[in-house]
């Protein structure tokens, strides 16, 4: 249980993607303190692939500057997190954080909504949380939305609306999950939405997990590509390289600029410079 005051924390740059500096159980606590003050809010967990996409895409960087909270997703940034001037305690992934963060929603009884992955893996997902942890499920769907915005996202912000969902877990993948979440945030309130990429797929069993050991030595990237290699050879082997030169020029930045105490009552933190 949280005492619901918002803490001050660092924040810590790489490109134009800011990550908050919190433990696991830090962020359990933040975002149970979203769902409480009923303003709704956002939830993404940045890795490298989000990094090297937010140096090309304006609308995505635009919605990790709004962003309620930002967890690294990748250990490759809880390690170059160190170069850059404020280590990150430890990996956070979102499809890790799921299953404890259903456990603190069965305990307060919030609303849960799933939303996207594979065909029946939300509502698989929602069976599961809610026969095994208790859940109060408010919704499950996996409905076609488009990373554009579409006459499709009125009849979908409707649908959580009404079903009055506290908490919304959106498994779209990147960047459409970030881009979605950011433009339906103002509809959808007060529910608190979590980008968590292909979560719902692993929960359900639609898609395997790599095993822990191979996530902390950070070679997770290498057995998705041997799970999916069509759809992922070209993120991970020629545009997530480019990390590597995105790491550099942020490091050389001053250390102000890259590395930050943010008060999360004074609203969302400002976006990485041009």
């Amino acid at each position: 249980m949280v005492d619901g005051v918002a803490r001050a924390r660092k924040r810590v740059r790489f490109g134009q993607v800011w990550v908050d500096s919190v433990t696991a159980e830090g962020a359990l606590d933040e975002i149970e303190r979203l769902v409480d003050g009923g303003e709704g809010g956002s939830v993404f967990t940045p890795n490298v692939d989000h990094v090297v996409i937010a140096e090309r895409n304006p609308a995505f960087r635009e919605a990790y500057a709004g962003v309620s909270l930002s967890l690294v997703d990748g250990q490759p940034l809880v390690w170059a997190s160190s170069l850059v001037g404020a280590r990150l305690p430890e990996k956070i992934s979102g499809s890790d954080i799921i299953w404890p963060l259903l456990q603190r929603a069965a305990a307060r009884r919030y609303r849960v909504y799933f939303l996207g992955g594979r065909p029946g893996a939300a509502r698989a997902v929602a069976d599961r949380a809610a026969r095994e942890l208790g859940v109060v499920v408010a919704g499950a769907e996996e409905p076609r939305i488009s990373t554009e915005p579409a006459p499709e996202d009125e009849a979908i912000w409707a649908r959580i609306r009404a079903a009055e969902a506290q908490l919304l877990f959106v498994a779209l993948g990147a960047p459409k999950g970030e881009l979605w979440i950011h433009r339906s945030s103002a509809h959808i309130r007060p529910a608190v939405a979590l980008s968590i990429g292909a979560g719902l797929d692993f929960l359900a069993g639609y898609v395997p997990r790599a095993p822990r050991w191979v996530s902390r030595t950070g070679f997770e990237w290498l057995f998705r590509l041997a799970q999916e290699p069509r759809r992922l050879a070209r993120r991970y082997l020629i545009d997530d390289p480019q990390f590597a030169g995105i790491l550099y020029r942020t490091c050389r930045d001053a250390r102000d600029e890259r590395v930050r105490e943010i008060d999360p009552r004074a609203g969302a933190p400002a976006a990485a410079p041009e």
